[in-house]
């Protein structure tokens, strides 16, 4: 079977996207080349705004009629809200956020005898994280490992609790396992990854944190390093920084999730923290984690909001000097409480403060990388560019240096300069 996977939305989906390409493989089956029409198109879909279920939409539409006559096949936050269109737009294969392995088969029987599947759970009702295979697919040096799923913040402008369900984690031991098994199998970077992540733990026997399943990864992961997907701040404490400081394998990149920096949109958002809070989280990562790159995800124009709040937002993000950020203009997705909120904004006014916060992104930005220049990263090479290796510092910052058979090692970089954003060294 020739396949083409398509996937949208957050790292979690690109892990289950890589864990059912891995199955797939084993299988037999293989991704069509470049002008090959493909067997089967696989949609990994998104529904956390309006615009995320528009694209994937578009991308389902546009991959069957690239393909005629391929099954397509959907699965993902998208098709666990809306099946019946998900059928409308030709998908013969349809499944929710739950069961990627059972999706697989389902897609393989589809091919073989045209066989028609639904398979749209009750998220609620979800008890026990579907066991994955961790790694990735086409040889790559960074391999990701879902160690929890589900969340119950019901953030008021979120659909996400409605498509995952009740949080669900991977044992310690699980994750241990998988953790020796991608690490005998040379990669050199592994990415933990969860819808969120804090609230790990808490439906396990003896209700182990986050700080515990890092340690026990970090000591079994011999030469690889580990790297944090995102963070909700309120899981960053004195006793988390001190421990997973400690571990010794863990990379200096945080991206935590911001949101608003107005503590009253953040109230109207049921966010369970106040500016204060997250700067406490700064501080504490800046502290035990020197030279760290901090990163976030803003949304603009939430419901309700002034420009005093725009105001306050923009100053407190200047506080915080991240080294990047995510800035979303506020998507309305029908079924959330936000939805319903009065003094929705324009999408002019929301593009327009977008493009203010993203002007202070960019000049932060620049003075993080600046401030790279002279120092000595861990750069793990991942791609050849002519003479010369690209990959990514500790800091998940691009780093190019010249050299010979460097992908797949963790090098030491002298940071000499800065060129088309990436940082230019030479191998220590």
């Amino acid at each position: 079977m020739k396949y083409i996977i398509s996937t949208l939305g957050c790292k979690v989906n690109q892990y289950e996207t890589q864990a059912m390409e891995t199955v797939l493989c084993s299988h037999g089956h293989r991704p069509a080349e470049e002008g090959e029409t493909a067997d089967a198109v696989i949609v990994n879909t998104c529904a956390v705004t309006a615009e995320s279920g528009r694209k994937s939409r578009q991308v389902i539409r546009r991959l069957r009629d690239e393909n005629p006559g391929a099954v397509v096949a959907v699965c993902g936050c998208y098709s666990q809200i809306d099946p019946e269109e998900s059928k409308e737009l030709g998908a013969k294969v349809i499944f929710g956020a739950a069961d990627r392995m059972e999706f697989v088969q389902a897609v393989e029987e589809a091919v073989e005898s045209g066989k028609c599947t639904k398979n749209i759970d009750k998220p609620f009702e979800r008890r026990v994280l579907e066991k994955l295979p961790a790694g990735a697919v086409n040889g790559r040096t960074r391999a990701m490992l879902k160690i929890q799923d589900g969340c119950v913040n019901f953030c008021t402008y979120c659909i996400i609790p409605y498509t995952r369900g009740r949080l669900r984690s991977l044992p310690i031991e699980d994750a241990v396992k998988e953790t020796i098994r991608i690490r005998d199998e040379g990669y050199k970077e592994l990415v933990l990854t969860g819808i969120e992540v804090a609230s790990y733990g808490v439906d396990l026997p003896g209700k182990p944190n986050l700080a515990d399943v890092i340690c026990a990864v970090a000591e079994v992961s011999g030469d690889m390093r580990i790297r944090l997907g995102s963070l909700e701040p309120t899981v960053i404490t004195e006793k988390f920084c001190r421990k997973t400081s400690k571990a010794g394998r863990l990379c200096r990149h945080f991206h935590l999730s911001l949101q608003s920096g107005c503590d009253r949109t953040l109230k109207n958002m049921n966010r369970k923290y106040d500016t204060a809070r997250f700067y406490e989280a700064v501080e504490l990562l800046r502290k035990y984690f020197p030279g760290c790159a901090l990163t976030c995800d803003l949304i603009t124009g939430f419901p309700g909001e002034t420009d005093e709040d725009q105001a306050a937002t923009l100053e407190f993000i200047k506080r915080c000097a991240f080294s990047d950020m995510h800035i979303f203009p506020y998507s309305r997705r029908p079924g959330t409480p936000a939805d319903k909120m009065p003094a929705q904004c324009s999408n002019a006014l929301k593009a327009a403060r977008a493009h203010e916060a993203q002007k202070v992104a960019e000049q932060m930005h620049i003075e993080f990388m600046n401030s790279c220049v002279g120092q000595t990263l861990p750069v793990l090479f991942e791609h050849q560019e002519g003479d010369s290796f690209v990959g990514h510092t500790d800091t998940y910052v691009l780093c190019k240096a010249k050299g010979e058979n460097l992908r797949g090692r963790i090098l030491d970089v002298k940071i000499n300069s800065i060129e088309d954003n990436r940082l230019l060294g030479e191998i220590v």
